[in-house]
């Protein structure tokens, strides 16, 4: 099943589910949001697609995403009750990306990175037998739900920023249980957005260059996820495409599996507070950066991963920081 949530012609908050075609949807019936309709799953103890109904004619999926009023797919109605986060150093790469790791990690491991360290523990246990948890993999926050930037809206770096690149991603969406269990609702395409010139300074400064915006969506894609996904990222400057390259996403493109990925962001109880969305970016091997593209304001992001829908689509922005030092008072 694939949902949306949309701007209705009322200019309210709607959901949608998507026909096959990909061309048109339903509005959802008794139900404005994505986030209401699994709290009404979990109420009755069954499944999205057991409590989905539709209603009404068809609407054309096309024109929302050009008028821009197509929403990110799972929203909580106070944004700081949604955590926006991820895992890095998942995904195995290219053929001859892994190769030349893979050489390279044949030496001694007390001559790696810590980057490459740890990507080689990933390779030996993030893939665990028996139900017993694998190995941890990097992890690192990103903000609350106010970050979260709809499809077709800007990517707003900050003018503090050293960069802002594109990360084409899988994200799981998430809702906590009244009991504090973590409901995967499905998956979307995301845009986990970094700064990659401040974290290549160091990596210590990783954690600055992950503050930032990100884009999720269109789509909600519900149920089972293939083991292998194949997409396309781009970036596009007015209608010359400057940059574009495949990437490949889903655990048999992982060195770990979402599990275990789920396990260790989930196994902190502060992650599993009742009512809670959590939106979690599992990782990527491709970005503009690394072939050394350095974007500019105007530029949009294409990320296309046809088996979850449509192509998500954001424009690159500067906004004003808002702040500057001596911007803290006293009371």
């Amino acid at each position: 099943m694939r949902l949306i949530q949309f701007i209705d012609d009322d200019g309210a908050p709607n959901l949608g589910q998507v026909d096959t075609s990909g061309r048109s949807l339903r509005r959802v019936a008794h139900h404005r949001s994505t986030y209401d309709l699994a709290m009404a799953a979990l109420a009755r103890g069954t499944t999205l697609e057991a409590v989905t109904e539709t209603a009404g004619g068809e609407l054309p999926y096309t024109r929302l995403l050009a008028d821009g009023r197509v929403l990110p797919p799972l929203t909580h109605r106070d944004p700081a009750h949604c955590l926006v986060t991820g895992t890095g150093l998942t995904h195995l790469g290219s053929a001859a990306t892994r190769d030349a790791m893979h050489h390279k990690l044949s030496s001694d491991e007390t001559t790696l990175s810590d980057s490459m360290r740890m990507f080689k523990w990933g390779l030996d246990g993030g893939k665990p037998k028996g139900g017993e948890p694998g190995v941890q993999p990097e992890w690192f926050y990103k903000g609350d739900g106010q970050i979260v930037a709809a499809p077709g809206a800007p990517l707003e770096s900050p003018s503090f920023a050293l960069d802002g690149g594109e990360e084409p991603e899988l994200v799981g969406l998430y809702v906590i249980g009244a009991d504090g269990t973590p409901h995967r609702l499905g998956f979307a395409i995301g845009n986990e957005f970094s700064d990659h010139v401040t974290e290549r300074q160091n990596y210590l400064y990783l954690a600055h260059s992950k503050l930032r915006a990100c884009a999720v969506g269109p789509e909600l894609r519900t149920g089972a996820l293939p083991d292998h996904l194949a997409g396309t990222s781009r970036v596009r400057r007015g209608d010359i495409v400057v940059w574009e390259k495949a990437f490949l996403t889903g655990e048999a493109n992982m060195s770990h599996t979402i599990a275990n990925l789920e396990y260790h962001h989930f196994k902190y109880a502060a992650h599993r507070r009742p009512g809670d969305v959590h939106l979690h970016f599992f990782g990527t091997s491709t970005l503009s950066f690394a072939d050394g593209i350095r974007v500019e304001p105007g530029d949009r992001f294409e990320i296309d991963l046809p088996d979850l829908g449509a192509a998500l689509v954001n424009p690159l922005a500067v906004a004003d920081a808002g702040f500057g030092i001596g911007g803290v008072k006293a009371l």
